[in-house]
């Protein structure tokens, strides 16, 4: 059975604990798209890892792991995330393997992307870390894969540092490389897990273009950048938190208002640690914006919503969520593709009672306080989608599955 975890916001959901979660019932997890900008936290047993291109499935030591052909990979820093699970005891020789039609980032492409953002007269606000060049670089047909390493006339075409960057590490590459394609056909009818990266409103084609990630952040992708068909995707879950957060530039409607709602701001982002995991960035934050969590589960054919990070409302009298715009005078309810209506759009608010309880004491949904499972129910209605799994803490015991996605 093939299963997808996506972000349903603008990333930074709590995928990388869910994978985790999920990971148990799989027999190998795949990362389809993304690279180096991604933060996958997971806590086990008191612990964290930081994972930015490695599969979260790796913490578990019977899992198999795939970078698929939609990544872009920094290759020095995947072989320091490798370098610091060995040293965190993690075993992970053997167990992790790269697409042969994966691209790779070359040094250089962490300052052209900074030069470009830069140079933009409204800038993405990109972590710089040249996934956005190594994607261009892809389309214009000039990137450099994982399968060019063994192409003599194509490696002719390099010199200096990239050269030199690319022969360091080629052979420890091409001992993890694999066919794609061949390796999900021969695991066809295994449990297969596949993680993305981003979120769906940072999708190049569905997202809040242009402020958006280079790659495929949507359902679609697991497809595309994996070597699969699209029927064989079984069940897809979309990953969202009971707020909103987004990091760098773009619209963002249910933004927080810092001059009125700044201590509201504050209280959220201290107490979900809204800070980014790759860059140490503060994060935007904002109401649960339902316009843009439904859009996302239209273009993406969620068959189940993830919720996390409900929890940082236990103290809270009241909470609110975005259930439509006014935009121009006008409610929408419908998610704009218009980067201006975006920006001048007002979230209109629907208010929900607290609940005033410390949700991680909590060891099923059944014991949830109602007020909590009102607020979970009105968004499934919103949505038409079911919130299937119901996550109130960072550790994988905090976590309440009322529908397995295996299943």
């Amino acid at each position: 059975m093939n299963v997808v975890v996506i972000g349903a916001q603008w990333g930074d959901e709590g995928k990388g604990k869910i994978v985790d979660y999920l990971a148990e019932d799989a027999k190998y997890v795949v990362r389809y798209a993304g690279g180096p900008n991604a933060g996958h936290t997971i806590v086990v047993d008191g612990k964290q890892y930081a994972l930015h291109q490695v599969p979260s499935g790796i913490l578990y030591a019977d899992k198999k792991v795939f970078l698929g052909s939609g990544m872009v990979i920094d290759v020095e820093a995947f072989f320091n995330e490798l370098q610091m699970l060995k040293d965190n005891g993690i075993n992970w020789e053997g167990r992790v393997f790269i697409s042969d039609r994966a691209q790779l980032i070359l040094p250089r492409y962490r300052q052209m992307d900074k030069e470009r953002d830069a140079a933009r007269k409204r800038p993405i606000g990109t972590t710089g870390r040249g996934m956005g060049i190594a994607y261009a670089e892809k389309a214009h047909r000039d990137g450099v894969r994982l399968a060019d390493l063994d192409w003599p006339e194509k490696m002719a075409e390099f010199d200096g540092e990239d050269k030199e960057y690319l022969d360091k590490y080629r052979d420890r590459l091409m001992s993890m490389r694999v066919n794609m394609a061949a390796e999900m056909y021969k695991v066809k009818g295994e449990n297969i897990l596949f993680e993305g990266a981003q979120g769906a409103m940072l999708d190049l084609d569905s997202g809040t273009y242009p402020y958006v990630s280079s790659g495929a952040s949507c359902a679609a992708g697991a497809s595309s950048g994996c070597g699969i068909g699209p029927h064989d995707l079984d069940q897809i879950v979309g990953v969202f938190k009971a707020y909103e957060t987004r990091v760098g530039n773009g619209p963002m409607p249910s933004e927080f208002n810092n001059e009125s709602e700044g201590e509201l701001c504050q209280y959220v982002r201290d107490t979900g640690r809204e800070y980014g995991v790759t860059t140490g960035r503060a994060r935007r934050c904002g109401y649960l914006d339902l316009v843009a969590l439904r859009y996302a589960c239209r273009v993406n054919s969620l068959d189940g919503l993830v919720l996390t990070h409900l929890d940082i409302y236990d103290a809270m009298d009241q909470i609110e969520a975005c259930v439509a715009y006014e935009i121009n005078g006008q409610r929408v309810t419908d998610f704009p593709a218009n980067v201006k209506e975006l920006e001048t759009a007002k979230p209109i608010l629907e208010k929900f009672q607290g609940w005033k309880t410390e949700l991680k004491n909590c060891r099923s949904y059944e014991e949830l306080p109602e007020q909590a499972r009102a607020y979970i129910k009105y968004i499934e209605d919103y949505c038409e989608t079911p919130v299937t799994i119901v996550s109130v803490g960072y550790e994988r015991k905090d976590t309440f599955v009322r529908k397995n996605p295996w299943k």
